[in-house]
């Protein structure tokens, strides 16, 4: 598979999950809802539906596709974990944790919409992504769903995302060294790839050894997508970005780039990468959509 082909892969992925969260994120309340804001459906969609890679989402459909699981399903748990991710991003913007006022081009929520509403629709964002795996428009069983929850919300919490976030946000203060900011980068941005690799798994009840196997891949392409973002954040500039860009240094923060090197992490990025190919090779050709996703991870420019 070529990388031109990958990357209409990843673009027509991304457009079946603009539709789902569109068709999610409507005016008229569901069953046991009262009503939907205007003001608070406006903010969630602004953070949203912006546009982006929508890689987790994709890594959820592919991992779930090579494993044989259903598209229908595993596109609405894909939708679920956008909407986590994208909670977070919300919530990472404000003028208390990051203070942005540019994401992927645009305003930010805040900037957009206020900063309460930017916080509402951020817990809102993060409350819908369990309403979606729950619902009974996911067609899973109830024990796919509370095992897709229970994961889901291990690798946003305390000792996922939103812990990574905390330690970020103390790294400010006091410099970790390269051990801990490996454990913070694993919590903060590798913990919802991992997921996204492990939920194929789950969707198609998969064995215990490829349940583990594409968690180690995610969790291998997760640190890959981090160094990637840290050289990025280097050498690459806002308007390529979508954001402000050289924020870690700035502040202060330590990253495995400005600890080691650019040639440093060049060369782990190629390790990582051709580790993920190693773990992905008992499924042989099978497998080639989930490598380009890899070296897509480690490659890419924005």
């Amino acid at each position: 598979m070529s990388e031109t082909s990958f990357e209409i892969r990843l673009k027509s992925s991304a457009a079946e999950i603009e539709a789902c969260l569109i068709d999610i994120l409507h005016d008229q309340p569901q069953a046991g809802e009262i009503a939907r804001p205007a003001p608070l459906i406006a903010a969630m969609r602004h953070g949203v539906l912006n546009g982006g890679k929508r890689l987790r989402p994709f890594l959820v459909m592919e991992s779930a596709a090579l494993l044989g699981g259903d598209r229908e399903a595993a596109l609405r748990v894909g939708a679920a974990l956008e909407c986590v991710h994208s909670y977070s991003l919300v919530h990472d913007d404000l003028p208390a944790m990051d203070d942005d006022d540019l994401r992927r081009g645009q305003p930010t929520v805040h900037i957009a919409y206020g900063e309460a509403n930017a916080i509402l629709a951020g817990d809102s964002l993060l409350t819908l992504a369990f309403d979606i795996i729950a619902s009974p428009e996911t067609n899973l069983i109830d024990r796919q769903k509370t095992e897709l929850v229970l994961a889901l919300a291990r690798a946003s919490g305390i000792g996922g995302m939103a812990g990574g976030q905390a330690l970020d946000l103390a790294a400010e203060t006091s410099a970790p060294d390269e051990a801990a900011i490996v454990t913070l980068q694993a919590m903060k941005t590798g913990a919802l790839i991992r997921f996204a690799c492990e939920a194929g798994a789950i969707i198609t009840a998969s064995s215990p050894d490829e349940r583990r196997l594409m968690r180690t891949y995610g969790e291998t392409i997760g640190l890959a997508f981090q160094l990637a973002d840290d050289l990025l954040d280097l050498t690459a500039d806002a308007q390529t970005m979508g954001k402000a860009t050289g924020k870690d240094a700035a502040r202060g923060k330590g990253t495995l780039v400005s600890l080691r090197g650019q040639a440093w992490a060049e060369r782990e990025l190629a390790r990582l990468v051709a580790e993920a190919e190693t773990l992905l090779a008992p499924f042989g050709d099978r497998a080639e959509v989930l490598v380009q996703a890899a070296r897509f991870v480690a490659n890419r420019s924005h």
